[in-house]
Formats: structure tokens, sequence, C-alpha cells
């Protein structure tokens, strides 16, 4: 199989942390072909999705874990699989690229997650589906309504739609006399909507990352749990990461949430959970499969890349 994957510049990949390379790497390991390129080498000629694509001799070492090959230009159809790996922001150059992705579907490409998925399910937006597992939450631009529900939950978890890494996430209280300040800066002047959700204690246990492939819930979750004085668990944010098997309620929510995304078309996400409650669904560019195997001694790339072959079948 000739498999492309849409990434972040190789230089940027980290091999002790970057669930990206794992994949790659398993890929290699089964003898597969593997490319890579960046949404800035999608392009239409001829009325084809095409790329300038870079194909990667994949290897062990993690000082020098790939070795490039010269740039071929191919239209996307060319590949039997193409993953979207692009890290978010999801911006408008993102926006644009899920476009050419799913023109490229029509020219009979391959693409998971599937590109219209991934305009469809915004990663903080996403959990509304399933009220039943979130903690109470409210959407909103509204700074009055922002404080009506903090001061009804008092302990409160403000944050934007398009952060990532626990960037722009702040904790509020009902008595925090810098509130007013915190929703200004969040939402202006009503110009910016923004997510509350009440603050969950189990976060002190860790913001669990539980990866859903195909449907299914990996055994393993890693629980990412904050350093001291902190309420983000985010390992960009200091929160260190401890892989530990999934509970009865992770795999209830993990299962639910599953069929749904099998549905959508999308292949690989990283459920955010803290203790009982489902806060978040990532889809554009899961990651935690390397910390989970370095401590649990499970690689979740193996059965990722068996949907991976499983869907190019399709």
């Amino acid at each position: 199989m000739k498999i492309a994957f849409v990434l972040d510049p190789l230089a940027e990949l980290k091999p002790r942390k970057d669930s990206s390379i794992a994949m790659m790497r398993e890929a290699s390991r089964r003898g597969h072909e593997v490319y890579a390129l960046g949404m800035a080498d999608l392009f239409v000629q001829e009325g084809s999705v095409a790329a300038r694509a870079v194909p990667l001799a994949v290897g062990e070492d993690d000082a020098a874990w790939c070795r490039e090959g010269a740039p071929e230009e191919v239209p996307l159809s060319f590949f039997d699989l193409v993953a979207m790996r692009k890290d978010p922001p999801f911006d408008q150059e993102y926006y644009y690229a899920t476009l050419l992705l799913e023109r490229a579907e029509a020219e009979g490409a391959r693409v998971v997650n599937s590109p219209r998925a991934l305009r469809d399910w915004n990663e903080k937006l996403s959990i509304l589906r399933f009220p039943q597992f979130t903690p109470p939450t409210m959407v909103s631009r509204d700074p009055a309504r922002i404080h009506a529900f903090v001061e009804r939950h008092g302990d409160t978890i403000l944050k934007k739609l398009d952060g990532m890494g626990g960037t722009m996430i702040f904790r509020v209280r009902a008595d925090d006399p810098n509130r007013n300040v915190i929703v200004e800066t969040m939402v202006g002047e009503a110009e910016r909507t923004i997510m509350a959700q009440k603050f969950v204690p189990a976060i002190a246990k860790g913001d669990k990352r539980v990866l859903v492939i195909d449907g299914r819930p990996f055994p393993f979750c890693l629980a990412r749990i904050p350093k001291a004085g902190e309420t983000r668990g985010n390992l960009a944010a200091g929160g260190t990461g401890v892989a530990q098997p999934i509970s009865a309620r992770d795999r209830e929510i993990a299962e639910t949430v599953g069929a749904e995304l099998v549905k959508a078309g999308i292949v690989f996400s990283g459920l955010d959970v803290i203790g009982a409650f489902l806060t978040e669904g990532n889809v554009t560019s899961p990651t935690c499969i390397v910390e989970i195997a370095q401590q649990a001694g499970e690689n979740a790339a193996k059965p990722l890349l068996d949907a991976f072959e499983r869907a190019a079948r399709r």
C-alpha cells in the first residue's frame, strides 16, 4: 500500500512523542510505502487534486527516524490511503485543505479521517451530541449568560472553541475578583463564542485521553495529571502522562461515541474524559500513542494500521 500522511513539517516532529511517527513506523514495518506532505503541498491542476509528496524511508533510530526521497507530484488518487494528520489550529487554511481532500475523495482517493467530518466535528462542540456524558456545559458569546453560568455553578472552566494544547483555558469562581477581566478577555464585546463547563475536581487524577479506533476503545488511556498549581492536564501545559487501563465508564463513553464516529467516517479519535465526564473529542490529529506504548507496552498504532488497511480496501 502507498500511504500519504498530511503533516506539519517533518523537522518539527519528535519521535519520543509524535503519534504520526508511530503510525509511519508501523506502516513501514508492514512493508507499506510512506509519503509525507504538508497542506501547502496540495493543489488542483487540470481539474484534479494533486500533491507534491516526499517518499520516506522510515526507521527506528530516533536520531534519524526518516530519510527523504525525491519529491513527486501525483494525484491524491495515486495513494491507497491519505491520512490527514495536520495539527490544529483549525483555521481557514485547514478548512480549505478539507475541501480539497473532499474533492479528492470524489476523484477516488480514500482519506482518513473524513474531510467532511473534520469540519463537522468541532473538537469542543462535538461533545454536545452526547449530553448524557458531559458536565454542565454552556456555549455563548454573551457575557451576561457566561457570568450567570459561573454564579450558578460556582467553579467553572472557560475555554476557546479553537484552542489546543491547553491554551486559553481559564478556571474562574463566582467570587473571583478577576472574573470580569477573564470573561472580557475571552469574549471581547460579545465577539467570540466560548464554552463554559462546570469544573470537575477529578482533574486532579488526570485528564484521560481515551483512544478510539474504528469505533472501538483502545484498552489503555493516558491520564494527563496537572502539575502543582495547575488545572490543565495537557502535556503541552506541563502535565505528566500516566498510562492506565480504561475504566468501565471510559469504555461506555468510548463505545457510545465511537458508534457515531464510525458513521461519520472518523477512523481515529481521542476523547478527553475527566472522572466520569466527556469534555472534548479530538479528531484532527489525536496523540498519546507513543506515551501509552512506552508505559503500558501496548502500541495503538497496530490496530490503527489495521483500520487504515480496512479503509483502503473499502
